[in-house]
């Protein structure tokens, strides 16, 4: 790397040095700006006088000199410069140094001035100038690596990965030999220890082992005080606490140079990284400490985050487990349950047929009880398959009149309504009503939600069906309407209504019969038809559930 000596850069011959430099001078006093131009052409400077503070100002907006010389009443009001300035003062004169110091390099001498002195001066100023500009340069390089380190980070949740990311990211940024990293016992992150070495060395030990308390407690003494444990270099004093740690911990590590990074969230650290060096000292700058607990905090942040997302992909994967063992479940549990109620259904009509011989009456009243019963074991059996099938089962689409639809369950139902002493009927709308949709499903949800309202309806009661087509902005919707003046639903159950084997409270006191599937089934379907399913009920007054369906299918 070249570095500036006061005369040029490492290569350049004095001719190319000389050529290089320019100086502006500017001086009310013609005397000592004929002086002052005379000794810094003499020292290879190519110089441009100005007598008041306009042709100064004129000078430095139309070139870049390598100084500027100014008699400090021309230089005030220039602002910044943008060039090294030295100001040159009377004896009693005193200094803006407010003004000064917002020039960034600056500096001045007291009139009258040897040639020698303001020779040096100047070429002090512009050496200062030059390792300014270059530890300016140096700082924005390592800016840009580790903005990137922290654009790693962010782009992944895998913790690992992160940690590699930052180890690698700081051992290339910062030129340094060995990089590790580790988290404590923290229920907010995952254990991870990553490390990074320059080619050649060995690699230090995955654990903290017996140092593990004490590291824990100078990372959160740090964390506390937001603060790192830098040295620059540990051959001035080889028995300090941190160098036998070290070595205590790592018999591999002989450090010159060394940084001890809390990573934190909250009010404890969590983690801690160690750079070192050692071959070469190091002296940490502010800057690069506080670029490297910016790219810190970022590891924190990225190392709960991606735990926390672990965590939950985890227990997704989890319940999609469970989900699909229910499935199996049920499908294989209704499987074994049908075979079995086939063969006795089966023998239960041939003996009410009369194929074992005549029955008595009360053996048939027996049998009826028998045969209601095996019914519902059926559709019990029924409904958790289609509950168990829902999910991955395909809709058979095709044109349905909704009004011979609902006259089809309303003459299957009518049986049970008439069994209960509750009256059913059916108003058809004054259009004809036509979906696309699976009809087999329809059915399904209106007979579910029609023999649920006369379940709920006590004797004498009644239960209406309406039918409709109205306009919306997405096209025509079919409204079908099943209202009865049952028993209706207490209010803190309803938001529940539509969960698999949830029944309302009342409807167990009561002793109503039911799985609590029929109403989450219909709104499983509505819902794969694109359609709606509306409840509104009032406890003791009555139920009405409302389905809509867009006329054109989903």
């Amino acid at each position: 790397m070249n570095r500036w000596n006061g005369r040029g850069s490492v290569g350049e011959t004095v001719a190319d040095v000389q050529h290089a430099r320019s100086a502006v001078v500017a001086d009310s006093d013609k005397d000592r700006l004929a002086a002052t131009t005379a000794a810094l052409a003499a020292a290879g400077f190519n110089v441009f006088p100005a007598v008041d503070a306009a042709a100064l100002a004129a000078h430095l907006q139309h070139r870049t000199p390598s100084v500027a010389v100014a008699e400090s009443s021309l230089a005030y009001g220039l602002r910044s410069p943008g060039v090294p300035m030295l100001l040159i003062l009377a004896s009693l004169e005193s200094l803006d140094l407010q003004e000064v110091e917002s020039w960034r390099v600056a500096d001045y001498v007291i009139s009258p001035v040897r040639s020698g002195e303001l020779v040096h001066r100047v070429e002090t100023l512009i050496g200062r100038a030059a390792e300014r500009a270059r530890s300016r340069g140096e700082i924005e390089a390592l800016r840009e690596s580790l903005r990137n380190v922290s654009s790693a980070i962010r782009e992944t949740n895998d913790p690992q990965l992160i940690s590699d990311h930052v180890v690698r990211g700081f051992g290339e940024a910062l030129d340094v030999d060995h990089v590790w990293f580790a988290t404590f016992r923290d229920e907010r992150v995952p254990s991870i220890r990553a490390q990074w070495n320059r080619p050649g060395l060995p690699l230090l030990p995955a654990r903290l082992g017996e140092s593990e308390n004490a590291i824990i407690e100078a990372a959160n003494r740090l964390w506390a005080d937001a603060d790192v444990l830098a040295v620059a270099d540990h051959r001035e004093d080889p028995d300090s606490r941190i160098a036998k740690a070290l070595r205590e911990w790592s018999g591999e590590l002989d450090p010159v140079s060394t940084v001890l990074l809390p990573v934190g969230e909250g009010a404890t650290a969590m983690g801690i990284i160690l750079l070192s060096t050692v071959q070469e000292r190091h002296d940490w700058t502010r800057p690069e400490i506080a670029l490297m607990q910016h790219v810190a905090g970022n590891v924190a942040h990225g190392l709960i985050q991606g735990h926390l997302i672990s965590a939950q992909q985890r227990v997704l994967h989890q319940l999609r487990q469970l989900d699909k063992a229910k499935t199996d479940f049920l499908a294989t549990v209704n499987h074994e349950l049908r075979t079995p109620l086939t063969s006795i259904t089966a023998y239960l009509d041939m003996i009410q047929d009369g194929s074992g011989g005549p029955v008595p009456d009360g053996i048939r009243k027996m049998l009826d009880v028998i045969a209601r019963n095996s019914t519902r074991l059926r559709r019990l059996i029924e409904d958790m398959l289609t509950v168990s099938m829902q999910d991955g089962s395909n809709l058979d689409l095709k044109p349905v009149d909704i009004a011979k639809l609902l006259q089809v369950v309303v003459a299957t139902l009518r049986p049970l309504a008439e069994s209960r002493h509750v009256s059913l009927s059916f108003t058809e709308g004054t259009d004809d009503i036509e979906v696309t949709a699976d009809e087999a499903k329809l059915e399904q949800v209106f007979t579910n939600i029609v023999a649920n309202a006369i379940k709920f309806t006590p004797e004498g009661g009644r239960v209406g069906i309406t039918s409709s087509v109205s306009d919306s902005e997405g096209g025509g919707l079919a409204l079908v309407e099943i209202a009865d003046n049952g028993l209706g639903i207490p209010e803190h159950d309803l938001p529940h209504i539509f969960t698999r084997f949830y029944r309302a409270s009342n409807a167990t006191s009561a002793a109503v019969p039911g799985s609590g599937l029929g109403l989450a089934i219909a709104h499983d379907i509505i819902s794969r038809h694109m359609g709606r399913l509306l409840l509104d009920s009032t406890l003791g007054a009555g139920t009405t559930v409302s389905v809509e369906l867009p006329v054109g299918g989903p």
